[in-house]
């Protein structure tokens, strides 16, 4: 929460600058002058130059001044001259002068913009309407940069075109022969992907790109609708593999394809947010047999998404959503009903591989190629801590973080921070997590929606600081104070999800065939067109003060598809995209600053900085002995979900036997230089272990529904060469 809150929606922090500039600075584009400054002046001309009123350059404003004076608007001084020859007067000649650069600008402009310029292709990013001024730049040919920013011509790959619109002075940067260029920035307030994030002063605010590579019912109900029998991923694979007149599984290509499309990464970046949060399934990287998932078809749209990420210049935070035999027993986990993951007959197992995949994801994302795109690894969404337990998930916590480090090094710039969920135990709960360890963000998920409260107050009671009712001082009181608080006794805290749905009114919100519990209906939460003046204001003042409280976040989530009964969102409350269309959204998210201060709501407040492990220095990787001590060894002791007497050491596991299915590189057209790397997917070479799989011979319990089988009475095999794998870890690097 901030103390204060600025008065009106256009950039409220730096006023615009008055200090005269000298000519060779004016005449150099504001991309060009960031790229040649310090950091710090950097920082400072960005948001000089974007946050002037009207976006004019300060020596415009000084000769606007100085023309006013010089060209009679004061005329009092000449009354008292004697009158001179017309041909003596400096007056005469600046006149003449200036109808003579008239004409000729007469003649020469329209054959300079008509002949001339649509063949001036320049290779200078920087030149190329880069200011955020308006003026439109189009595509040049292959193997040209092309940059620009507000009004900017965007040629999209299948030849269809939109103006970007971005009045935060973001500069888009696409270059053909240069595909990892990480010169973009999507805003003057934040820096770009080739400059460090500075945390506890740079601000994320960010959204998710829900339902695309997830497919979950509530974000995409026409999928669903089309397959009544479907309650989660598993089951509508099921069904659209067996209809084949349907096109089969391919549909869900259809959808990877269509649902988000470039201009939707861009009018994120012309939103003022600068973060997105990427939720992908592990079939991205492979499936097994049993399994009924797309396999690995997704992932050359999820290096797309990435790719325009790094064309709007959006830092990206990559969440594995979806963890083999389910982390929580939801829906969006892959298959809903029980939790497989670290808990029952088959945690271990399955455990074993998640580990895998997120070693898998890890030596991606840590490529050069890619590690300022994805500064954020979320390993696992949403484990459901009180079913797995606290130790039980810390020792797999531990045990991930070392194996991750041990890819990409110690300390900041080597490979990306590694997030964390909460659990649903609060942030409170995580106070003082593994001291030492190198660069975990705790990552929460706060929703009024899901709490199980019985107070549906309404929403919609006026305008202003009056709106919202009880709702926004209760997310700055529920929430503000927390965060602030895990900010120093944790880390680095951010906000991963977060909505409008004060309640849980919408369509398949709760799961295919649940009802809502708000009041006696829900029909005015699913139609948006049905909502009023005061109805929006009381959801954007809540939407202002949650982003507020929460400081860094990702709002949950970017778009909603339709419904197909209606051919309309019925989960409005969820769409960052439909409530900026339609006014209860923020069109800047810099307006929520100090939003719960002016409610009168106030408590600890976070000063920004950090313990230096934290953030990758001093001691970062250097684990407390008690940690280590008290989480060090794996598999964790007891495996919950199992039957009074289990033998915990006869659990199932797999054997480390296969080989590892890598993540290609993404390919390109026009293709690059020869000299341009894409790399080979895999970070370090010295990482060359193999991947597990089932041990032949042995039989396993269903993998995604073993907590209630049989403990095996004997180990597979008898001879003892697969058994449960028991990791030390040490204090040190």
């Amino acid at each position: 929460m901030s103390s204060s809150r600025p008065d009106s929606l256009a950039d409220p922090f730096v006023t615009a600058p008055n200090t005269p500039l000298n000519l060779s600075q004016s005449l150099e584009p504001p991309r060009a002058s960031y790229l040649s400054s310090t950091p710090e002046t950097a920082a400072s001309a960005r948001d000089s130059y974007a946050e002037s009123p009207d976006n004019t350059s300060p020596l415009v404003q000084d000769n606007e001044k100085r023309d006013a004076i010089a060209y009679g608007q004061d005329s009092r001084a000449e009354l008292g001259l004697r009158k001179r020859s017309i041909l003596r007067r400096p007056l005469f000649w600046l006149v003449a002068f200036t109808v003579v650069i008239v004409v000729v600008l007469a003649v020469v402009l329209p054959v300079y913009f008509v002949v001339i310029k649509p063949h001036d292709y320049s290779t200078n990013g920087a030149s190329a309407s880069g200011s955020g001024s308006g003026n439109p730049t189009s595509p040049g040919p292959p193997g040209t940069t092309t940059t620009g920013g507000n009004g900017s011509l965007i040629t999209m790959a299948d030849g269809t075109t939109f103006t970007y619109l971005n009045p935060f002075g973001g500069i888009w940067m696409d270059n053909p022969n240069d595909p990892f260029n990480n010169d973009a920035y999507p805003n003057s307030w934040t820096p770009p992907l080739n400059s460090s994030w500075t945390w506890g002063v740079d601000k994320i605010y960010g959204v998710n790109i829900g339902g695309l590579f997830v497919l979950e019912p509530f974000i995409t109900p026409a999928l669903y609708q089309q397959y009544p029998d479907a309650v989660d991923e598993w089951t509508l694979s099921t069904l659209m593999a067996a209809d084949t007149a349907s096109g089969g599984l391919q549909q869900i290509e259809t959808h990877y394809s269509t649902f988000i499309t470039e201009q939707d990464i861009a009018e994120i970046a012309g939103a003022g947010l600068n973060w997105i949060r990427l939720p992908i399934p592990f079939w991205a990287i492979e499936k097994w047999d049993f399994e009924p998932f797309l396999e690995k078809v997704c992932w050359p749209y999820i290096l797309r998404v990435l790719q325009w990420a790094r064309k709007y210049g959006i830092r990206v935070n990559l969440d594995l959503h979806t963890i083999p035999g389910s982390q929580n027993g939801y829906n969006h986990s892959g298959k809903s009903g029980s939790i497989n993951f670290l808990n029952g007959v088959m945690g271990l197992a399955n455990a074993q591989r998640a580990l895998d995949y997120i070693r898998i994801i890890t030596e991606f994302i840590s490529q050069p190629e890619w590690v300022d795109v994805v500064p954020v690894f979320s390993i696992v969404n949403e484990a459901l801590v009180s079913t797995i337990g606290t130790d039980q998930i810390t020792s797999f916590y531990l045990l991930a973080h070392d194996m991750i480090r041990n890819i990409t090094g110690y300390g900041e710039g080597h490979g990306p921070y590694i997030a964390i969920h909460d659990g649903f135990l609060g942030t409170a709960a995580w106070a003082n997590f593994l001291q030492g360890s190198d660069r975990i963000i705790l990552d929460t998920h706060p929703y009024f929606a899901f709490d199980s409260q019985s107070d549906w107050s309404p929403i919609a009671t006026g305008t202003g600081l009056s709106a919202g009712g009880i709702w926004p001082q209760q997310a700055c009181s529920a929430w503000g104070p927390g965060i602030n608080t895990s900010q120093t006794a944790f880390g680095i805290t951010i906000a991963g999800e977060f909505s409008g749905g004060y309640n849980d009114c919408g369509l398949y919100l709760t799961g295919v065939g649940n009802t809502a519990s708000y009041g006696t209906s829900c029909s005015l939460f699913l139609d948006s067109s049905q909502w009023n003046d005061t109805m929006k204001a009381g959801l954007y003042e809540f939407t202002l003060a949650s982003m507020d409280a929460l400081q860094d976040w990702f709002f949950w989530t970017w778009k909603i598809g339709n419904s197909s009964t209606t051919n309309s969102v019925q989960s409005p409350l969820w769409s960052y995209q439909l409530g900026l269309q339609n006014g209860w959204i923020p069109t800047d998210p810099r307006t929520a600053v100090g939003t719960c201060a002016a409610l009168g709501v106030t408590g600890p407040q976070f000063d920004g900085v950090y313990e230096a492990y934290q953030t990758g220095g001093p001691g970062a990787g250097t684990i407390v002995a008690s940690s280590v001590t008290s989480y060090g060894q794996y598999p964790p002791t007891p495996i919950n979900g199992l039957t009074v007497g289990a033998i915990q050491s006869l659990l199932p596991t797999y054997t480390s036997t296969s080989a590892v299915p890598t993540l290609p590189p993404p390919t390109f057209s026009p293709s690059p230089s020869p000299s341009v790397s894409a790399g080979n997917g895999w970070f370090d070479s010295g990482d060359t272990g193999l991947a597990p799989t089932q041990v032949q011979g042995c039989t396993y319990p269903n993998a995604w529904d073993a907590v209630s089988s049989a403990m095996p009475t004997a180990l597979c095999p008898s001879t003892g060469v697969v058994t449960p794998v028991t990791t030390s870890l040490s204090t040190s690097r």
